[in-house]
Order: C-alpha cells, then structure tokens, then sequence
C-alpha cells in the first residue's frame, strides 16, 4: 500500500449531511440520532463512498435522504435484506441499517433475527418511540400494554417486544442501547458498533413529540435520568443515582437495586459488568422501568464467525473443486430433458 492510499480522510460532520431539507417534526428525537451518527463517521477515517446507509419505512428511514453516502430506501421490514445483499456484493463497505420498532420488528420481525443469527458485518440501529409515527400514531411491537391509540382506542392488549432480549436470543455479537438526548454516549457506543467485527445491533430511545411524547422522559431528561439510568462500562461495577449512591446486586438468581442506606450494602457485592458474558447481559435485558434503572451502553459483544466472509470461503472453495461458474453449463446438467411438442403425445399445460 502506498503511502497515499494509507492517508485516512478527514472528514467533519458536514461533510456526511446531505442537501436535502430534514423534514422531521420540531423535537423529534431523529435529529440527535442523524447529529450522533454523521459525527461519528466523520471520526472513522473510513472513504465516504464508502457508506452505504439502508433504511426500510417508517420517519426514522428517512434517514437516507439526509446523508451524504450511498442510500437504499426499501421496502418495509426488508432493510436488513438488502443491507447483506450489498455487504456480500462489496464487503469493503460499511454498512448501517436504520429502522424502527415498527418497522424491524413488526413485519420486518423475522428478517431482523435472520441477519443478527447469520452475523454479516453490519450496523443495525434501532429508533424506538414505541409508536407508529408516519402513519400516524397506531400502536407498534413495543407499545406498552394499555396504550390508547387509533389503532386501539379502548388500550392495547397485546405485550411489548423487548429488543435487547430478543437480539441476543437471536444471537447478536454485539448488543447495546442508548438515549436519543445523550449524544455522547451515542457516539461512543456507535463508534464501538462501527468497529466490531460482525452484526451490531444498537436500540436508541427515541421521542415522538406528535404521538407519544413524553414516553421516555424519565431517561431522556437531565434532571431524572443519573437516578434512572444505569450506565455500563465495562469491568466497571453497576452504580447508578445523581449522588452514586445505589448499585445493582445478585440476590440468589435475580437482580435487585440496593442502596448505600442498606444495612447489607457493600461494594464487593455489587454486580460488575462484564460485556463478554451473555447470561449477565440477557439478566440486564430483563431489567424494566420502574422496578429498575435502565441499562444503557454496551450489554454485550463477542467475536464468531462473519457471515459474508464463511460465504466468500465456500466460493473459493467451489472455484478451486469445479472451476469458474459458467451459468449455461449450469443450465443443462443434472436431470434436465428436451420437450419436443411436434412429437409429444401428450397436450403440453
């Protein structure tokens, strides 16, 4: 490599913002995602052709359009689809899938666990509003129960999704959620994302101002957000509280929150976050709002096999067996016949 070719570009977040007009709601929590993200590629020292930005629909995939890279706007739910279908096309490319809890995990709900199982190199992040919002305000996968909505006027029966357990069911090597209003925190956890080797799958807490304002403000404001939010860092024990003063221990097989003020708290006790242990992040995943602080940062990473280089081994490999793929030779082996229907006896359906 020449020294030329070694020269990382340098970038600032304009560069990676497109001309287009951002045409999302006043307040909207899109906007500190789009800030989050183009900053962080600017920091990446990676050619911006070299971005390829793929969305499904819902106000988060509008994304595309608002990026100065590469852009799929696709169908719904089938983001994930096309974002390997151009990985295996061009593996050098730094792929990010954009979506929505209605729109990855609705009809998209099967596509998305497929692409986390099969691990390509690809950045998958997550808007969750809890709500429908392009379509105007229906209950979507991760709707709290009794939500009204017009979708369903009298509350919703059904019981939310929960990303985070979901993604490392499906086996995510990388797993992490953030807020929309703590923008350092997202450009470190989607700086870490762009790194990993293999799928990355980042849930950021998004507020719809139209249709479901307000949902995440316990998290999202700067007054409440120390005493109900739990960062992660690895290695680091589990504190959390404006004043540091209450922490998360193992009660038998259970998490519980337990405060300075406890006759039994002692720091050795407190749990320590470890991102390499699967049954510590599925335990953290499980952790809800009120009874909990929310876990935010990276739950859990981990290094397997990268999906898009296993397939370029297999083509290696029946290169070297059965030569250069010729699709006509392809056509005409195996058990194939000729129909002649001048001397057919039988009528041709």
């Amino acid at each position: 490599m020449s020294s030329s070719e070694s020269i990382k570009p340098a970038y600032s977040r304009k560069d990676f913002i497109s001309s287009s007009e951002i045409r999302w709601c006043s307040g909207c929590g899109d906007y500190f995602v789009h800030q989050a993200l183009t900053a962080t590629w600017a920091s990446l020292g990676i050619p911006r052709e070299n971005f390829a930005v793929v969305s499904g629909i819902g106000c988060s995939s509008r994304l595309p359009y608002y990026t100065e890279t590469f852009g799929f706007h696709t169908i719904h739910g089938r983001a994930p689809t096309v974002a390997i279908g151009a990985k295996l096309a061009n593996p050098d490319l730094s792929v990010w899938v954009i979506s929505g809890d209605g729109d990855a995990l609705s009809i998209g709900g099967n596509h998305f666990i497929h692409m986390l199982r099969r691990n390509p190199d690809i950045n998958m992040v997550l808007f969750n509003n809890q709500i429908y919002g392009l379509t105007k305000g229906q209950a979507s996968p991760t709707s709290k129960t009794g939500i009204q909505t017009k979708s369903s006027p009298m509350g919703s029966l059904d019981r939310p999704v929960s990303p985070i357990p979901l993604a490392l069911a499906a086996g995510a090597t990388f797993v992490a959620r953030v807020v929309d209003t703590n923008p350092a925190m997202m450009r470190e956890v989607f700086k870490a994302a762009a790194e990993h080797k293999g799928t990355s799958f980042i849930e950021v807490y998004t507020n719809c101002p139209i249709f479901n304002d307000g949902v995440h403000e316990p998290f999202e404001s700067r007054k409440t957000r120390k005493d109900n939010t739990l960062e992660l860092r690895n290695k680091e024990p589990m504190i959390f509280g404006k004043l540091a003063d209450r922490g998360i221990v193992l009660d038998g097989l259970n998490a519980r929150v337990s405060q300075q003020t406890d006759s039994d708290y002692s720091e050795e006790k407190l749990l320590v976050q470890d991102e390499s242990n699967s049954q510590l992040a599925w335990l953290l995943g499980q952790m809800s709002y009120p009874e909990f602080p929310l876990p935010v940062g990276v739950f859990y990473r981990s290094d397997a096999p990268v999906y898009e280089e296993e397939v370029m081994k297999q083509e290696t490999q029946s290169v070297t067996r059965h030569g250069p793929p010729d699709l006509k030779s392809l056509f005409h082996s195996g058990e194939t016949w000729t129909v002649d229907p001048e001397k057919s006896e039988e009528p041709l359906l």
